[in-house]
């Protein structure tokens, strides 16, 4: 979410640990405008696919209503093409809290409809090689861009958990990640996105469903939780008691367990930690501690393990 390192170095010490170690791939969250240091997510991904060979990448979740949509659908693709089609790119409608509507004195009230036809655009774009479009927000009259994505079918992650954004997933999604959703919150969203998709016509993998929650190993008054609950409340108005998982390598997989049984497979997981060493050594124990677990306790089929 927020850039907790001391600088350049110790960031890519991290994202070397998370390439090595098996992590499946590294999200970046979408802020526009902050006091405190966060990255800009396309131009951080662009960054991990030249740093990485294997890793693979996302945005948890662009908000497109304050993107300009041709701009963003060529970013996808260029990366795409120059990591070899390991990106996995995430949209929604932006955080509601977000600072980026007042200081940019954005619409916050037309959100979703520019959300909505920014996907089509994109996805049009990513397809097409000629693309006319007649919105309310956006006009295109024989757009194209070149070179088209390396996946022949880029995924698109939708986020949001309201009745609008679970008609969006439908329609445009092949995957729907959660973000500060709970465990009793998860499970409705998901069986209404499965009903939303099945009645479009066009219904998503069952393991395209996300959820995502910060953890720690150790104690709630460890050094740095404070702060990093507290800009956990701020960020999203939600209690971060019920949200992060702090304790041992148990607690995680027991909090992975509820996902799973509410309808989740997919997860991404964040470091609670104060320094450099101490998100590296949160990240390294994630690795050793609770990865082997999950593969234990969910061994992949031998085709998706191959």
């Amino acid at each position: 979410m927020e850039f907790p390192f001391s600088g350049p170095a110790a960031f890519w010490r991290w994202v070397d640990v998370c390439e090595a170690g098996g992590i499946d791939s590294l999200w970046q969250t979408d802020r526009l405008i902050s006091r405190q240091p966060i990255l800009e997510c396309m131009t951080a991904l662009a960054a991990i696919a030249g740093r990485t060979r294997r890793i693979k990448f996302g945005v948890n979740v662009v908000s497109l209503a304050m993107r300009d949509p041709v701009l963003l659908a060529k970013q996808c693709a260029t990366i795409d093409v120059l990591s070899e089609g390991r990106l996995l790119p995430g949209f929604g409608i932006g955080s509601p809290r977000g600072p980026e509507w007042q200081a940019l004195h954005l619409d916050a009230a037309t959100r979703g409809k520019k959300t909505d036809e920014s996907l089509e655009i994109i996805r049009r774009l990513w397809t097409e090689d000629s693309v006319d479009f007649a919105g309310v927000h956006y006009h295109l009259t024989g757009a194209s861009i070149s070179p088209k994505p390396v996946q022949p079918d880029l995924p698109i992650w939708i986020g949001g958990s309201s009745g609008a954004a679970i008609r969006r997933t439908a329609k445009f999604g092949t995957g729907w990640q959660a973000g500060g959703e709970s465990v009793a919150e998860i499970g409705p969203v998901i069986a209404a996105i499965r009903d939303a998709a099945i009645a479009a016509g066009r219904p998503i993998d069952e393991d395209h469903y996300g959820a995502a929650f910060p953890f720690r190993f150790g104690r709630a008054d460890d050094p740095g939780m404070e702060r990093a609950m507290e800009n956990y409340r701020t960020r999203t108005g939600r209690d971060p008691a019920t949200m992060f998982a702090v304790g041992d390598a148990g607690t995680i997989v027991d909090r992975i367990v509820g996902f799973v049984a509410a309808g989740a497979s997919k997860f991404i997981l964040r470091p609670a930690g104060g320094d450099d060493a101490d998100l590296l050594d949160q990240t390294r124990r994630l690795i050793e501690e609770v990865l082997p677990a999950v593969a234990a306790r969910w061994p992949k089929p031998a085709k998706l393990a191959a």
